[in-house]
This record gives C-alpha cells, sequence and structure tokens, in this order.
C-alpha cells in the first residue's frame, strides 16, 4: 500500500514563509516525485509547481519567484518551500507522485493527504 505524507502547512502572516514536506512509504522500485497541487475554496485543483526527472522545474505564473519546489530521491521526499506568501495562496496543497510497485508495473499517480496553509493578510 503506497502512503504519501504530507507536513508543514500552517497559519502563517502575509510575507511569511511555510516549507511542505511529502515523504513516500517503504521502498518501491521507483517513485517519481512530481510535484504540488492547490485546492482553494470553490476553486479547481491547479498545479502550483512541477519537477521532472531530470530536475527541471515549472511553476503557476502566480508563484514564480516566491515558490521552490524540490526533492531528494534517496530520501523518497518532495518539498515545496513557500516565501512571500499572499492570502490568495491560501488551500489545501497536495503532493503528487508517480510510483512503480514492481519492475514490470506501470506508474501509477498517488496522492498526499493534502495539507492546509492558511495566509492572513
Amino acid at each position: 500500500q503506497v502512503q504519501l505524507v504530507e507536513s508543514g502547512g500552517g497559519l502563517v502572516q502575509a510575507g511569511g514563509s511555510l516549507r511542505l514536506s511529502c515523504g513516500v512509504s517503504r521502498n518501491w522500485f521507483s517513485i517519481n516525485a512530481k510535484g504540488w497541487y492547490r485546492q482553494a475554496p470553490g476553486k479547481q485543483r491547479e498545479l502550483v509547481a512541477g519537477i521532472t526527472n531530470d530536475g527541471s522545474t515549472n511553476y503557476v505564473d502566480s508563484v514564480r519567484g516566491r515558490f521552490t519546489v524540490s526533492r531528494d530521491n534517496a530520501k523518497k521526499m518532495v518539498y515545496l518551500q513557500m516565501d512571500s506568501l499572499k492570502p490568495e495562496d491560501t488551500a489545501v496543497y497536495y503532493c503528487n507522485v508517480g510510483v512503480r510497485l514492481g519492475p514490470f508495473s506501470r506508474e501509477d499517480d498517488y496522492w498526499g493527504q493534502g495539507t492546509q496553509v492558511t495566509v492572513s493578510s
């Protein structure tokens, strides 16, 4: 059973920082940390920051220059450093990881349980 465990959310004032972490349970055949999504009340889930196998990153325009996605494959972790937070960043944040359970398995997407980030003005 693949489980992703997120941590690091919370309440912060505008201009503050938070660091989200996401870890994968057990040592599966391959783990491909893909990035972070968020969903604000009444809105669709959107990609906030993505990271590829070669380490290339991409960001939604609203967070570029303020957020940084990174991963540690050895530790099976993916991170989202969020600086200069704004009230409009308030949302539930989800990590997204691709996992192959075995050498002949396809890669399936898995999601963290979500962590609430609230930015007060």
